[in-house]
């Protein structure tokens, strides 16, 4: 994730009031997108606590159309908060195969259950999907300390 307007998000929290939550079995992205690997090798995507945290309420999403074909880097959606608006980058290449239409009415589910209600997109990568050059939570933490 990325702000549109000043480039990159902050990289430190500051002073923190409630603890973040990064899960262990997720991946993570230097620019806040998390991934979840699922058995069948599709890939979803989302934005971790730390990134919900520092937009503060989310008031809009713009998503990708199903069977969008994708490159790992590439903006593939905007969200738009009470502070600000910011891109949204895969953290890996392939189809979008599904997409978090529930967003576009409830879009505080980033706020509220960003690992869970709060997904945007399932990628099925055009090859194996290969997470390592991912972060792995402990990683993620340090980054945004």
């Amino acid at each position: 994730m990325r702000k549109k307007s000043t480039g990159k998000l902050a990289d430190t929290a500051g002073e923190q009031e409630k603890q973040m939550h990064h899960p262990d079995e997720l991946r993570y992205a230097a620019s806040h997108e998390w991934a979840r690997l699922h058995d069948d090798g599709s890939v979803r995507v989302g934005l971790s606590d730390f990134a919900q945290d520092q937009l503060g309420d989310v008031v809009f999403v713009d998503l990708p159309n199903f069977g969008t074909e994708i490159a790992a880097g590439a903006t593939f959606g905007e969200v738009e908060s009470t502070k600000s608006v910011s891109v949204v980058d895969a953290p890996v290449g392939g189809t979008i195969t599904s997409v978090n239409s529930a967003l576009v009415e409830a879009p505080e589910a980033i706020n509220t259950d960003p690992y869970g209600d709060g997904w945007f997109i399932v990628i099925t990568p055009s090859a194996a999907a290969d997470l390592g050059h991912l972060l792995d939570a402990a990683g993620y933490e340090a980054t945004v300390a």
